[in-house]
């Protein structure tokens, strides 16, 4: 449960960074926390790719 909670903290404050007007270094902040969730995810789904349509 902690480290769910932990997670969803983590995100939801990139995601309040994106109201923010981003600069090249917060773009890639974001990025990279994306990375991270593409990975949890596929972690998640017992190693298949995640497809974006």
């Amino acid at each position: 449960m902690l480290p769910r909670l932990a997670y969803l903290s983590v995100t939801n404050a990139f995601a309040m960074l994106r109201l923010l007007p981003m600069s090249y270094r917060e773009n890639n902040v974001e990025i990279l926390a994306l990375r991270h969730q593409i990975a949890v995810l596929e972690r998640q789904l017992s190693g298949q790719r995640v497809r974006f349509h």
